[in-house]
């Protein structure tokens, strides 16, 4: 009978895989995740000991550790193999003690343990790393540790001043709090922002009737550069249209150069989350679950596959020797030797661990149309994404000819048009890229043109744009805080606490994420501070790579932090941070009244309170008391009242508790139903929490969107217009292009 082998994996579904692949005498089973961590009911770490840590099973997890501890009784081998990130080994690291493994357990009866990992879910690379196992890398586990720890000391040591000084349940933490603090300073650039008026002026012109028009746009007056808001008024722009108008047009000069644009590198982590929500609008957590599920082979109609894609917790660029012959060898057979080219991308991020791989097709020659139908809609796109890019990122540059036309006006004006055509496809074969061929007529110098209009427009400069998932990611990256795995809990952590709030894709903070943000950069600037965040991401990349000690980092965090906690306890008013005065006087008893920040926002109170317990409501809620002033309860007929819950606003019927009866209170956006032309189009919420837009008739009409419409419609098929993605509007037809 051969030796029995136990192999341990996190998920279940992996194990499944796994399974397939191997002999019957290996049992594979999942720990489903951490089998241990620090308890939630205190601290768990001992400052005062080198910060020793007080790991626990969890209720849910006993019956695991002795369903694993049985299987392993059972066999004469321990096989490990969770992934290959940090909180990976540091799950290998707590199963090795629990199970009592050599170099980790109480020294009797230890039992022998192999370490493997793997990329990519297949039989060859399994096989591969049976063949090459390892120990566990304790270096990682420190590292992972000191997170986990640092991380714990912050949200237990810094959570209960914000209940104290502001309100109950708020939390802070390392890479959340500089995240919200990120959105906060984005809205106060906002605020700040004075937007200022411009013109810009094109000429539409022709050679010859039936010649294609020509688009150019004033550039010089004079011989000197026209800047984008250098036309500020609309006299200015009256007197430049009115000489175009009169002028003649003669080509001044003939530009044409080639241009190479090389392909973007394979996905990492953070640059995935970014592509899919610029591209399909998903959020880096749904990006996530669908890329975990393309890795472990998890929801495929197909049960027989295995894994799709590689490790998607990544911040290398790398790819394997295989994957690139792979590549070559599909590109050759598909488009030609000319379309195939190897390259290597060196990452940029900090701390990147160049030993993994960027994310890529497991197998590079497995097409996304022939395995569709295995695949959901949202797994095909999010795989035929991947698949793209790595396959793009091994091929030849696209070659584009490119050409400039500056015209001239009269002597004084010169007006320029551009012109591209895409000489050799390259890569854009596999991954197109948005802009589009413009074809220029052919043309030569000193030759004359026709004025056909001109077309001068009035703009002003815009804000900055509010962060949306993407932009947040990339920022959060370019700046060295968080890794692969924090950005999409970190992004859903902030929205679930309130302190920050999605709408219409892009995030703004909400009045206690400001709040909260404002007590951290007053009091706890070093939590919040951008470079000093960076910093400690450093210091834990480098206890992975053994160069520093990870219990001297706590230390040198730990003392001065909770010194400066106990002063703060001392120091900070919540009076002062939560309430502000008003020249307003309590109608009942004639007291100030003061303005409070409430769980479910900002509401006006009598400072005579408990003894007067009169408040009143402010902002958004008054002007929506006084529209619904004589709406009646239509099952006791008392009035409604404008009520504010945690999904927003709703009126509820003053005879609460006697009568619950609620209604909703829709937000309209202005613009007539096209459908029933009766009603308007207003805000809701699906079950789901996602916003949409829909008819106020309903049920009766049944018109929605799930873009906010902008009131105009399309002039091609006059359906309306949305607001769409990247600040840009767009047809709601999706048939109308």
């Amino acid at each position: 009978m051969p030796n029995k082998k136990l192999i341990i994996v996190e998920s279940p579904t992996k194990a499944k895989t796994i399974t397939k692949f191997l002999g019957k005498e290996y049992i594979v089973k999942s720990s489903f995740g951490h089998l241990r961590d620090l308890p939630k009911s205190k601290l768990g770490v001992d400052p005062e000991n080198d910060f020793e840590p007080e790991y626990v099973i969890g209720d849910r997890s006993k019956k695991k550790v002795s369903e694993l501890k049985k299987h392993a009784k059972e066999c004469d081998e321990i096989i490990l193999a969770s992934d290959e990130d940090r909180e990976g080994e540091a799950i290998s690291w707590h199963l090795a003690q629990i199970l009592n493994l050599e170099g980790f357990g109480n020294g009797k009866n230890e039992m022998k343990y192999k370490r493997i990992v793997f990329h990519e879910i297949t039989k060859l690379a399994i096989e591969e790393a049976l063949k090459n196992p390892r120990e566990i890398d304790i270096n990682l586990v420190d590292a992972q540790q000191a997170r986990r720890i640092l991380d714990r000391l912050v949200g237990y040591k810094l959570s209960p001043l914000l209940w104290k000084k502001i309100r109950y349940g708020l939390s802070a933490g390392r890479v959340q709090s500089v995240a919200v603090r990120l959105i906060c300073e984005k809205e106060e650039e906002i605020n700040k922002f004075n937007p200022e008026e411009y013109w810009s002026i094109e000429a539409m012109l022709q050679k010859d009737k039936n010649d294609a028009e020509i688009k150019s746009r004033l550039v010089k007056i004079a011989g000197k550069s026209v800047p984008k808001i250098g036309i500020k008024t609309q006299k200015d722009a009256e007197k430049i249209k009115n000489d175009l108008e009169k002028a003649n047009y003669e080509i001044e000069k003939i530009t044409k150069k080639e241009t190479r644009k090389n392909p973007l590198p394979p996905f990492t982590t953070s640059t995935l989350q970014q592509a899919s929500s610029n591209r399909f609008g998903y959020s880096a957590k749904q990006t996530m679950m669908i890329a975990q599920q393309l890795y472990e082979g998890i929801n495929l109609k197909d049960k027989g596959h295995s894994g799709l894609i590689t490790y998607m917790r990544t911040d290398s660029l790398n790819l394997s020797k295989s994957s690139l012959e792979s590549a070559d060898k599909f590109i050759t057979k598909k488009f030609g030797k000319e379309y195939s080219e190897r390259r290597f991308f060196k990452t940029k991020s900090k701390g990147a661990q160049e030993a993994h791989e960027a994310i890529r097709p497991a197998n590079p020659e497995l097409e996304p149309e022939n395995i569709k139908e295995f695949l959901d809609s949202k797994q095909f796109k999010v795989y035929e994404l991947i698949w793209q890019r790595m396959i793009a990122s091994q091929m030849a540059s696209a070659i584009t000819d490119s050409t400039t036309i500056d015209i001239l006006a009269d002597d004084k004006y010169t007006l320029r048009a551009n012109g591209s055509t895409i000489k050799f496809e390259g890569f854009l074969k596999v991954y197109p890229s948005k802009s589009e061929e413009i074809i220029l007529p052919e043309l030569s110098e000193k030759e004359k043109l026709n004025l056909l209009k001109i077309v001068s427009e009035q703009h002003f400069t815009q804000p900055p744009a509010r962060y949306n998932e993407a932009s947040l990611i990339k920022i959060l990256e370019e700046l060295g805080i968080g890794r692969p795995s924090t950005y999409a809990p970190t992004i859903s952590t902030i929205q679930s606490r309130g302190y920050v709030e999605k709408i219409e894709k892009r995030l703004h903070p909400q009045e206690i994420g400001t709040l909260v943000n404002k007590l951290l950069v007053q009091h706890f600037p070093e939590i919040v501070d951008l470079k000093f965040t960076a910093k400690m991401e450093e210091d834990l990349d480098k206890v992975a790579e053994n160069e520093k000690d990870w219990i001297k980092i706590l230390d040198d965090f730990y003392k001065p932090f909770n010194k400066n906690l106990m002063e703060k306890d001392k120091e900070i008013d919540k009076k002062e941070l939560t309430e502000e005065k008003t020249d307003e006087k309590c109608e009942k008893c004639g007291s100030p009244m003061i303005i409070k920040l409430g769980r479910f926002g900002k509401f006006m109170a009598c400072t005579n309170y408990p003894d007067c317990k009169t408040t009143k409501q402010i902002g958004e809620e008054k002007d929506l008391a006084e529209e619904f002033s004589d709406e009646k309860c239509e099952k006791c007929g008392k009035p409604m009242a404008v009520k504010r819950g945690r999904f927003g606003t709703f009126l509820g019927c003053s005879g609460y508790p006697e009568c619950k009866t609620i209604k909703s209170i829709a937000k309209s956006t202005g613009t007539k139903c096209p459908q029933c032309n009766k009603n308007d189009i207003v805000e809701k919420k699906s079950k789901a929490g996602r916003t949409f837009f829909a008819c106020s008739g309903y049920p009766d009409c049944k018109f929605a969107l799930w873009s906010k419409p902008t009131g105009e419609k399309c002039p091609k098929c006059q359906s309306l217009m949305v607001f769409a993605k990247n600040d840009t509007t767009a047809c709601s037809n999706k048939e109308c292009k």
